[in-house]
């Protein structure tokens, strides 16, 4: 039986730049790293993999240079890595993405059994929360979101029970295996490698798997199966504030000020 996690490699949103002329990201200089909610998916796998002896795999797509990614959690002790790598891949919104990422688990599965797939509740780049329970939908699994907490996992009787962090309360839910988890921060604490498993992973095998692998309809992966893309991106502009009145002294007359600014700005009807 195995677990299968999707990781992805991001830049660093603390240094990212945009290039005021073509308004496009500068990628030249900028550190990638794993998603942080991707880094608590792989520590949960990990976790069950040290409890209940399952096999833990960690998938990526990107380009040739997301092995530092992959690499990253082989020094953590999963059993298999694998990155998705084509230029027919390039360009993917979360449709094409989680098309790609599901037919790479189908995949697995037709070799061993596939229990739960970790995703982080979303990616620092994106923001979007589509990719998770995009796979989840073209596997039928059933997809449990913003987990927080695993309750109880029966492997042999195939049922696991988690809990889900809403807005102002938790949420108990049960379901049956196999089943597509996404994760929030708060559900444990990372571990950090070992120097002897950092020096393995440097040697360790990180399987490449294009399209000839997977043979996907290159109308339904990559830009081509993409029906949403970026068209601009901008750093977000803010003006200065202004002040109107004197909200402690004279509300009313405050109060009136603000109403003929936004009549003014067309942002309110009388």
């Amino acid at each position: 039986m195995q677990i299968i996690t999707c990781i992805k490699q991001v830049p660093d949103t603390t240094q990212v730049q945009i290039d005021p002329v073509t308004n496009t990201l500068v990628r030249e200089g900028i550190p990638f790293i794993v998603n942080p909610y991707d880094t608590h998916a792989l520590e949960e796998a990990l976790r069950l993999k040290d409890r209940h002896g399952v096999r833990v795999v960690a998938l990526s797509m990107g380009p040739p240079n997301a092995e530092a990614t992959l690499r990253k959690a082989l020094a953590l002790g999963i059993d298999e890595a694998i990155l998705l790598s084509d230029r027919v891949f390039g360009g993917a919104d979360t449709l094409a993405t989680s098309n790609v990422l599901a037919e790479a688990i189908r995949k697995l599965q037709k070799e061993d059994d596939v229990a739960i797939v970790f995703c982080g509740k979303q990616t620092i780049d994106g923001d979007t929360a589509q990719v998770g329970p995009g796979i989840a939908t073209r596997l039928g699994y059933t997809q449990l979101t913003l987990v927080d907490r695993i309750e109880h996992l029966d492997l042999q009787k195939r049922v696991i029970r988690v809990r889900r962090k809403l807005e102002g309360r938790h949420e108990i839910v049960e379901a049956p295996l196999p089943v597509l988890l996404t994760v929030v921060r708060e559900l444990n604490r990372l571990r950090y490698p070992t120097v002897p498993m950092r020096l393995a992973a440097v040697k360790a095998e990180v399987k490449v798997w294009n399209n000839s692998v997977l043979k996907l309809n290159e109308q339904t992966i990559g830009l081509k199966g993409s029906p949403t893309w970026v068209n601009k991106i901008f750093s977000p502009q803010r003006d200065k504030g202004e002040i109107l009145g004197d909200g402690v002294n004279d509300p009313t007359g405050t109060a009136k000020l603000l109403i003929e600014k936004l009549v003014s700005k067309d942002l309110l009807a009388l």
